[in-house]
């Protein structure tokens, strides 16, 4: 018999979280599926991590703490490590990814797909989330070559051989859209629906999003040092060009435009340029150098099981 493992990462899930493991284990009573619920605790600043190890009393669930808050992709990463399943199912904490509508995930790894993401007719996300996820969206298309078609949410569904092939990947800064779209291009969509949230709000603010672009493209993509190339090619086209109009201007006109205000602005403009090329020179420069001293994706502080026993530490 397969056996499917779900990958939940926690983070202020306390209220939903008992909810969620409730609806996999009604769900899976109608399916011939074995099953296990990995809840990986994100470093969670409320009850979360005693929720897990209440749930972690029974037999099909294991509970993971991590040291700190590493992030949501270091704690799905953390939980494809103890992943045991034969199709594995990663989806939220906090109950908008209905749990009773997995099959329709399964069902499409059946039909040969390696990856299957949901696909939400309506996200019931706020304005800012949904415009950040759109940003998202059209970034990776440019500089992870996602298929323009392909909707990528945090509710999917994939075979094995990806999830090992992900967790190969050790370096710190983990970004699991960009490890699925390395590893196959057998994906697919279908179409689930989304819930509206049961409690609290998202983790995600405009800096861990920022933070989370940034991440994915740098650690997956050396466009970003094309585009700056091709801009300071621009600005010196440009630069050139206001030159060559100087000089005919000169010696047409006989005369040659003078301002401070217009110097200001070209050394304004050029020394920003400049400025953003170096920002982007040193973040690729700053994670090289944390990955060549080794930081960890995540630090496991214990490993939690239905005797809620703390197992060995890990660290990836």
């Amino acid at each position: 018999m397969e056996k499917i493992s779900f990958v939940i990462p926690c983070y202020n899930s306390s209220k939903t979280l008992g909810g969620v493991v409730s609806e996999i284990e009604l769900t899976m009573q109608n399916l011939s599926y074995q099953y296990e619920i990995i809840l990986v605790n994100d470093s969670s600043p409320d009850d979360t991590l005693q929720t897990i190890k209440n749930l972690a009393k029974k037999d099909n669930v294991i509970g993971i703490d991590l040291a700190k808050n590493f992030g949501q992709h270091a704690a799905l990463m953390a939980g494809f490590h103890f992943a045991t399943g034969d199709i594995v199912v990663c989806m939220d904490d906090d109950g908008q990814t209905p749990a009773n509508e997995v099959n329709s995930l399964i069902s499409k790894i059946k039909e040969g797909y390696d990856v299957v993401y949901a696909k939400y007719p309506s996200k019931k996300h706020s304005g800012f989330r949904n415009f950040g996820s759109k940003i998202n969206a059209k970034m990776a298309e440019v500089m992870i070559h996602k298929p323009k078609n392909l909707s990528v949410t945090s509710y999917f569904a994939m075979k094995k051989f990806v999830m090992l092939e992900m967790i190969k990947y050790e370096n710190c800064y983990p970004y699991v859209i960009g490890l699925v779209l390395r590893t196959t291009k057998n994906i697919c969509n279908v179409e689930i629906n989304h819930r509206e949230r049961q409690s609290g709000k998202s983790g995600y603010t405009l800096g861990k999003l920022i933070s989370l672009w940034v991440n994915g493209f740098t650690s997956f993509s050396v466009k970003p040092l094309r585009i700056a190339t091709f801009l300071g090619i621009l600005s010196s086209f440009c630069g050139f060009g206001y030159l060559i109009f100087i000089i005919l201007n000169y010696f047409i006109n006989k005369s040659a435009p003078l301002g401070y205000s217009s110097i200001m602005i070209v050394m304004l403009i050029l020394g920003g340029l400049i400025l953003i090329v170096l920002g982007l020179i040193g973040e690729y420069v700053g994670r090289i150098y944390m990955c060549n001293n080794a930081a960890p994706q995540y630090v496991v502080r214990e490993i939690i099981d239905k005797d809620n026993q703390a197992g060995a530490k890990d660290e990836k």
